[in-house]
């Protein structure tokens, strides 16, 4: 074979995110503030767009402790113009950027019946809209600079499935996914790769606080054994992991795909594990009543 076919250069470094600039939505706490530490660890400066300013300046300090720039912005993610601020500071105060993070969302169980105007309003501003608007003032940056980019959504499993009680939250995730997919499809020309990561269950602050640490008791933990084939919860870093991957050379050729951070959760289909370890669609009881 030709040895110019043959010929490789990857190596350890395209991992690494020097000289890059990022910005994360929701950055101070949770998936956010892992994947924000992550992106830093691996050389990026990043900027930290929160509603919460002084957990925004703690996660800020906690990055420049890492010997990389921080800096915070006070940003409602619900209030467009502080969207496309948080990007005009990331670029003033960092000089670009490279990487935008949509991170910001929320969601409190209710069936839709339960939910007023306002509720569904909000669930979509916070889920949705702000997605568009800060990839849209992001992509105009980007293309500007002329040396492309990589947005990553972080989406949900929820986006991919049912969901009672959280119906407006999961049309807003399935539409984060199809979004992906089309802007992969208008910038790639430009070198802007997009992405999204869909996470299942990832114990975080906020869980622990709303279930009074239940989340994360023996009764979920047998839940997890049970359901998820690799057996356990995510955590920050295993989301980290998916982010940095996605924002570095190492993934140069892949936009438009969603990679499930969930341990296996969406592959199980129903699968759960029996007593004995092993695989059953349904409990044995179930069966036998067939």
């Amino acid at each position: 074979m030709d040895d110019t076919i043959r010929a490789t250069t990857l190596s350890p470094d395209d991992i690494l995110l020097s000289g890059q600039i990022a910005l994360v939505t929701g950055g101070a706490a949770g998936i956010g503030y892992g994947i924000a530490m992550g992106l830093a660890a691996f050389g990026a400066d990043v900027a930290i767009a929160d509603i919460d300013p002084a957990a925004a300046e703690a996660a800020a300090a906690a990055i420049r402790a890492k010997g990389r720039r921080g800096i915070a912005i006070a940003c409602n993610v619900m209030e467009r113009d502080q969207v496309r601020s948080a990007i005009e500071r990331t670029v003033s105060d960092l000089g670009g950027l490279d990487i935008l993070v949509n991170n910001a969302g929320g969601v409190r169980g209710a069936n839709l019946s339960d939910l007023s105007d306002r509720s569904i309003d909000r669930v979509i501003d916070i889920n949705l809209v702000n997605l568009v608007t800060a990839t849209q003032a992001a992509v105009k940056q980007m293309v500007s600079q002329g040396r492309g980019g990589s947005i990553i959504n972080i989406a949900s499993i929820e986006g991919m499935r049912a969901a009672p009680s959280y119906s407006v939250y999961a049309a807003c995730k399935a539409g984060m996914l199809n979004f992906t997919r089309t802007m992969a499809l208008e910038l790639g020309e430009h070198h802007i790769r997009v992405n999204a990561i869909a996470p299942d269950i990832v114990v975080t602050e906020a869980m622990m606080k709303m279930s009074d640490g239940a989340v994360d008791g023996p009764p979920m933990r047998e839940a997890r054994r049970r359901y998820i084939p690799l057996g356990r919860a995510g955590n920050f870093d295993d989301c980290a992991g998916a982010a940095v991957f996605l924002a570095s050379r190492m993934a140069s050729y892949i936009t438009g795909v969603t990679l499930n951070v969930d341990g296996g959760s969406w592959a199980s289909g129903g699968w759960s594990r029996n007593d004995e370890g092993g695989w059953e669609l349904y409990p044995r009881a179930l069966i036998a009543t067939f």
